[in-house]
């Protein structure tokens, strides 16, 4: 009754399905191990931002061979020593604490070779214009900050925004952005939130990079993908069978000389 699978229609149909099955299976295994990679990267961000070791100098994190802040070094506790640029303290708004809105002090360090860091010296209640005595004078002559290496920001994210802000603010903390507002020799990447704040000032907590900390909206997009190709690889096998039960149906109705009866 199931001769009919030997024959050239049904032998290049079975092959097609096993190829569009293999595909499907395939597709959906790589889509799984991208979401695991995403998990994987959330699970080792998590630890970086609760990093307990000892601080290291900024410039044993940032080398010239490696001078972005990744998943691996977001949160790591950092040195920095320089002077604060107590000219140039800037304002970041929409930054929000505790549920708070607020603002971070940002102030730049200059280090002895010239480049700069981004401080954030604390959060702040309120906007910028109405809290502003808050934001505390910084210390002159050579500091040693200690702090947490945070990833640069980018627009909406964080509360971040591209411009339009009044003088003295700055919308989104990144190195481009700095160096439209204060061209010094070369900023390093990312900012540096400290661990010591001035009084009327807030720590700001780790903030996990945008798209970096593994669980976004794209990592359960790789999920729904796994699940979609291996329901098309179900799919196949299904219609597959269902095709050839009823080829064999009909075989065995032209058998007892039965004309097959067509849905």
């Amino acid at each position: 009754m199931y001769r009919f699978l030997l024959t050239p229609r049904w032998l290049s149909g079975t092959a097609l399905a096993v190829v569009a099955i293999a595909v499907c299976l395939w597709l959906g295994s790589w889509q799984l191990g991208r979401f695991e990679d995403r998990v994987s990267s959330h699970r080792e961000t998590g630890r970086s931002v609760t990093d307990t070791s000892e601080p290291r100098p900024i410039d044993a994190l940032l080398t010239p061979a490696g001078p972005q802040v990744t998943t691996d070094t977001v949160g790591k506790p950092v040195t920095v020593t320089g002077s604060y640029d107590q000219a140039h303290q800037l304002l970041v708004p929409n930054r929000t604490l505790d549920g708070k809105q607020g603002y971070y002090v940002l102030t730049p360090l200059r280090t002895a070779d010239g480049h700069a860091v981004a401080v954030v010296r604390g959060w702040a209640p309120g906007a910028p214009a109405e809290g502003a005595s808050a934001a505390a004078v910084p210390p002159g002559g050579e500091v040693t900050v200690t702090g947490r290496l945070q990833a640069g920001e980018t627009s909406g994210s964080n509360g971040a925004v591209a411009g339009g802000l009044p003088a003295g603010q700055l919308g989104t903390i990144n190195r481009a952005a700095l160096l439209n507002v204060l061209s010094y020799d070369g900023w390093y990447d990312g900012w540096v939130a400290a661990d010591t704040v001035p009084a009327g000032l807030t720590p700001v907590p780790t903030v996990q990079p945008q798209g970096g900390d593994g669980l976004t909206l794209r990592a359960f997009q790789n999920l729904g993908y796994t699940l979609e190709w291996f329901v098309f690889a179900g799919f196949v096998v299904f219609m597959w069978f269902r095709l050839a039960g009823r080829e064999a149906e009909a075989e065995q109705d032209r058998a007892l000389g039965l004309d097959p009866v067509l849905d």
